[in-house]
């Protein structure tokens, strides 16, 4: 038999719903991490190594949600003071968290130009047109698909290529081409050469990625903070009615 009455009860049947509510929220952060993480693993030699770090965070806390949602379901329906008041202390913690992962994308968001530009610049020396590795191959791929060529333009490829020509991801080979294609600087159409360097395009949708990061933290951190602002009342409320003296 419930122990709780009035807006007690209704607050305790309120903080069950929101424990599904935090199991699915649990279910997107994995979702998201998992998913920014996949898209960052394509271009990992051009990324540090924080591009990984939040989103491997945001799953062990989508992982850590999902396993408390048990003392807040269970804890909600036994009214069992110890179990809500866990469930309580661990949601708040993991707001803490949460939110902090949150702040972290976006300020990862307004880091990524500078931290992709080192890595391109410094990527350069490494691109190999006759000894291929998977530098050569990722410049490759940034260049067709981002329609760029070079960090900020096609000059940067002065000191690997001294001759001047280019990688031939610089350029679009033309409809129908056969034999043999070279690429050079002193290609003046758009259609024949990318005009613009991959640095803008490439780092803009890093950037994305990780607002996406730092919005599902930070907006997931909101709706816990009424969660635990709930499991606390609920915590007291049966604290009080069964005459429970101290903290536990």
């Amino acid at each position: 038999m419930s122990i709780l009455t009035g807006s007690a009860n209704a607050v305790k049947y309120t903080l069950f719903g929101f424990n599904l509510i935090f199991l699915i929220t649990g279910i997107i952060l994995i979702a998201v991490g998992a998913g920014v993480g996949a898209v960052y693993t394509g271009y990992e030699l051009f990324l540090a190594g924080k591009f990984f770090s939040i989103p491997t965070f945001l799953i062990v806390i989508g992982a850590f949600i999902i396993v408390i949602t048990f003392f807040g379901c269970w804890g909600a329906l036994k009214e069992n003071y110890c179990l809500v008041l866990s469930f309580s202390i661990m949601l708040a913690i993991i707001f803490i968290l949460e939110l902090s992962a949150g702040i972290s994308g976006y300020v990862l968001r307004n880091d990524a130009a500078s931290l992709i530009k080192t890595s391109l610049e410094s990527s350069l020396k490494d691109y190999n047109s006759f000894n291929q590795n998977p530098t050569t191959a990722l410049w490759d791929d940034v260049q067709r698909d981002f329609n760029c060529c070079g960090v900020t333009n096609f000059t940067d490829w002065k000191t690997p290529f001294e001759n001047g020509s280019l990688p031939i991801s610089c350029c679009n080979i033309p409809v129908g081409a056969a034999g043999t294609f070279s690429c050079f600087n002193n290609f003046t159409s758009e259609i024949e050469r990318h005009t613009y360097g991959c640095l803008d395009g490439f780092s803009s949708y890093i950037a994305s990625h990780a607002v996406s990061l730092g919005a599902a933290g930070v907006v997931i951190a909101v709706l816990q903070f009424f969660g635990v602002i709930f499991a606390c009342y609920v915590a007291r409320e049966i604290k009080i009615r069964n005459g429970i003296t101290g903290f536990i």
